[in-house]
C-alpha cells in the first residue's frame, strides 16, 4: 500500500501543493492533515473509507467502526473532535432494517463523544457492483498544536490497551469461526471504541511529552512502529514479555500462523513519550481506567539498523519484526 500510494499519488502532487500554509499536509503521511486557523490553532481534518467484511461482527458493526475510527485519525493528531461527514453507498436489496441499526449505531457513538453530524452524501448501487456496503468519514476538530509524529531516541512507547481483538475477530468472522467458545460467550469481541476519554485529558495534561501518536489499525501495532522507525531512521526495540495480548489472540492467531503484532486494533493508543515523563504518564492513563496500558519499548540511535524494529523474545533474545506485507486479513475496515 505504501509503494502504491507513493507511485499514483505521493509522487505526483508537487512541492507546493502538498499542505496548506504551515498545516500538516501530504508530507507526513499521517492519519489525517491540518490548516493553520487565522487566529491560531489548527483545523484538523482526516477521511477514512470503511469496507468491513461482515459488516456485523461480535463487539459492534460498520456504523460503530466508522464513528470510532474518524473520532480516533483526529484524537491522535492531538485535536478535540467537533464534526464529521458521512458518504453511504449500499447496493440494492440490501437490508432497510440492517441499514436502520447501522446508522443509528453511528450516530449514537457520535452523539456519546459530543460529535455533530453536520452532512453526507447517500447513494445505491446496482446489485453487484459494490459488496454490501461502505461508509466513508470526514471528520473535522480542532487542535492548539497538532502532534506531528517525530519520535526520538529515548522516547518511550506505550500502548493504552490489549491488541489485535479487532483484526482476530475478523479474522474468525471471515474462516466461519464465528461458533468458537470465546466468541459465543462473549469473551472475545472487536475491541472497537473511541478514545476520547483517553486523549483528550492525555491532551490536556501531557501533550508536551507526546511526540507521537497513532491508532494501530491496518497493519496493527507492527505497522505504526515500522512507520515511526522509518520516518526517523531509529531502531525501536520492544520488549514482547510486556506487549498485552489477551490469550485468546495469541492463541488463536497463532494457531493460524498469524503474529499477532499486526493484527488491527480499533480501540487502542500507541504513544511515543518523552523519557522523563513516561512513568509517570502510564500511572496518569492506568488512573483513567486503562488497567492494561503498558510501556513496552523504546526508540534507539542507531547506525546499522535505522528504519527497524526490534522485538526482546521471552527467551532473551532478539527478532526482527519484519514490516506488514500485503493484506493480512482484507477488509478489516
Amino acid at each position: 500500500m505504501s509503494d502504491l500510494l507513493e507511485k499514483i499519488i505521493f509522487s505526483r502532487v508537487k512541492p507546493g501543493f502538498r499542505r496548506v500554509s504551515s498545516g500538516v499536509g501530504l508530507d507526513e503521511a499521517d492519519d489525517g492533515s491540518s490548516i493553520p486557523l487565522p487566529g491560531g490553532g489548527h483545523l484538523v481534518v482526516s477521511v477514512d473509507s470503511y469496507t468491513v467484511n461482515p459488516p456485523f461482527f461480535p463487539g459492534g458493526n460498520i456504523g460503530v467502526l466508522a464513528a470510532a475510527g474518524s473520532i480516533n485519525d483526529v484524537l491522535v493528531m492531538g485535536a478535540r473532535p467537533i464534526a464529521v461527514l458521512d458518504s453511504i453507498v449500499v447496493e440494492e436489496g440490501f437490508s432497510l432494517r440492517d441499514l436502520q441499526v447501522i446508522v443509528d449505531s453511528m450516530i449514537s457513538v457520535l452523539e456519546s463523544e459530543g460529535v455533530a453530524l453536520i452532512g453526507g452524501d447517500f447513494k445505491v448501487m446496482p446489485r453487484g457492483q459494490v459488496d454490501k456496503i461502505v461508509i466513508t468519514t470526514t471528520a473535522i476538530g480542532v487542535a492548539e498544536k497538532p502532534i506531528i509524529d517525530r519520535p526520538r531516541p529515548s522516547d518511550k512507547i506505550l500502548i493504552s490497551d490489549y491488541i489485535g481483538e479487532h483484526g482476530a475477530v475478523i479474522l474468525m468472522m471471515q474462516l466461519g469461526l464465528s461458533n468458537i467458545e470465546e466468541i459465543s460467550k462473549g469473551l472475545l469481541k472487536s475491541d472497537v471504541k473511541p478514545l476520547t476519554k483517553l486523549m483528550i485529558p492525555l491532551l490536556e495534561k501531557y501533550r508536551d511529552c507526546i511526540t507521537a501518536a497513532r491508532d494501530p489499525t491496518r497493519g496493527g501495532l507492527a505497522g505504526v512502529l515500522y512507520e515511526w522507525a522509518v520516518k526517523t531512521g531509529t531502531l525501536i526495540v520492544i520488549d514482547e514479555s510486556q506487549i498485552p495480548i489477551k490469550e485468546p489472540v495469541k492463541r488463536y492467531a497463532e494457531s493460524l500462523g498469524v503474529d499477532p503484532l499486526y493484527l488491527a486494533s480499533e480501540g487502542v493508543a500507541v504513544l511515543a513519550l518523552k523519557s522523563e515523563c513516561a512513568e509517570e504518564v502510564l500511572d496518569y492513563v492506568r488512573k483513567q481506567g486503562f488497567e492494561n496500558a503498558r510501556i513496552i519499548g523504546e526508540v534507539r540511535e542507531t547506525e546499522l539498523f535505522k528504519g527497524y524494529i526490534a522485538a526482546e523474545t521471552p527467551i532473551g533474545g532478539l527478532r526482527v519484526v519484519e514490516p506488514p506485507r500485503g493484506e493480512l486479513v482484507p477488509r478489516i475496515c
